[in-house]
C-alpha cells in the first residue's frame, strides 16, 4: 500500500482565492501573501494532484475542468478545517457584547455570522444596535457599544477594513420612477452616510431632483420604493429581492463605500476581541 498523501489547507486557501478572484495578484491580497508565494502554492497543489488547475494568461487565471472539480471539495475541506479549529481552540467565553451595525447591512449580511458565533459561544449575550454610521461612531466613542460595523466612504486600516462595495440605484420592479422629472429620491434619515454621495452625483449630472422620505426607518423607504414613488441608493450586496437594481444610463454613477469594523483604541475585553475576530473571518469566508 502506498504512503498516504496529505493536503495542506493553506494550499487550498490559495487555490480558492485565485479561483474566486481570477488573478494571482488579487488573490495574494485576499490571503495576505505575496504573488510569488501564491504562485508557488498553486504549483505545489498541481504537483500533488498531477493535474493542471488553471489556464494562465499573464496575471489572469481561469479554472480548468480539473480545477472546477476541486473547487467545491476545497470549500468543504477548508470549512471543515475551520470548524474543527474553532471547536478545539474555543474558550468558554461569557458576558455581553454590544454590537452596533449600520442599518443598511444588518439584515442582509449579519444573520449567518451572528448565528455561527452563538453556536460557538452560547454563553455570550449579543446585544445588537442598528443605526446610521454617524450615530454608531458616536456611540462607540461614548462606550455605549463595544464595537461597530459601519459603512464609510473612507477605507479603514488593515485590522478595520472588511469589504468594498458599490452604491447602486434601486427602485420598484417594473417601475418608472427613474424616468420622471424632477427625479424623486428617497434619501432616508438626514444623517444617512449615503446622502452626500447621492447629492454630489445628482448635482454633477445636473439632473433635476427632489428628496422625499427624509425621516423614518428603512421600512418607510422600502414602502416608498415599492409604491414606485421614488428611487434610492443601496449597496449592491444589500438590495432586497422585492426591489430592482436600476441599470440605466439616465442615472449618474455612484461611488464605492467600505465596510469597516471599528473598535475602541483601549479597554477592549477578550470576548469583544474574539467576537471581532469572528466577524472578520465570517466576512472573509462569505463575502470577500
Amino acid at each position: 500500500m502506498s504512503d498516504a498523501q496529505n493536503i495542506d489547507v493553506a494550499l487550498l486557501r490559495a487555490f480558492v482565492a485565485v479561483a474566486e478572484t481570477g488573478r494571482m495578484t488579487t488573490a495574494a491580497k485576499v490571503i495576505h501573501r505575496t504573488q510569488g508565494a501564491v504562485s508557488q502554492q498553486i504549483k505545489r497543489l498541481e504537483s500533488l494532484f498531477e493535474a493542471r488547475l488553471f489556464d494562465r494568461k499573464a496575471d489572469a487565471a481561469r479554472l480548468t475542468r480539473e480545477g472546477e472539480k476541486l473547487l467545491v471539495k476545497a470549500h468543504r475541506l477548508i470549512s471543515l478545517n475551520d470548524e474543527v479549529m474553532d471547536q478545539m481552540r474555543a474558550v468558554d467565553f461569557t458576558g455581553e457584547v454590544r454590537l452596533g451595525v449600520a442599518h443598511d447591512i444588518v439584515r442582509a449580511m449579519m444573520p449567518p455570522i451572528l448565528r455561527r458565533f452563538r453556536q460557538a459561544h452560547p454563553n455570550v449575550l449579543i446585544t445588537l444596535v442598528s443605526d446610521t454610521t454617524q450615530v454608531l461612531r458616536a456611540a462607540l466613542r461614548d462606550r455605549k457599544i463595544d464595537l461597530a460595523l459601519v459603512t464609510e466612504p473612507e477605507r479603514g486600516d488593515r485590522d478595520q477594513f472588511l469589504l468594498t462595495d458599490r452604491l447602486i440605484w434601486v427602485g420598484a420592479k417594473g417601475g418608472d420612477a427613474y424616468r420622471r422629472r424632477p427625479l424623486s429620491v428617497a434619501l432616508g434619515q438626514e444623517n444617512c452616510g449615503f446622502r452626500a454621495a447621492a447629492i454630489k452625483a445628482l448635482t454633477k449630472a445636473r439632473m433635476p431632483w427632489r428628496a422625499i422620505c427624509q425621516v423614518g426607518s428603512l421600512e418607510s423607504v422600502f414602502a416608498t420604493l415599492e409604491a414606485d414613488m421614488a428611487i434610492a441608493l443601496f449597496l449592491s450586496r444589500t438590495v432586497p429581492d422585492r426591489l430592482a437594481v436600476l441599470r440605466v444610463r439616465e442615472l449618474p454613477e455612484l461611488p464605492h463605500f467600505h465596510f469597516n469594523l471599528r473598535l475602541p483604541s483601549t479597554g477592549v475585553t477578550s470576548v469583544v476581541m474574539e467576537f471581532a475576530r469572528h466577524i472578520r473571518e465570517g466576512f472573509s469566508r462569505r463575502y470577500t
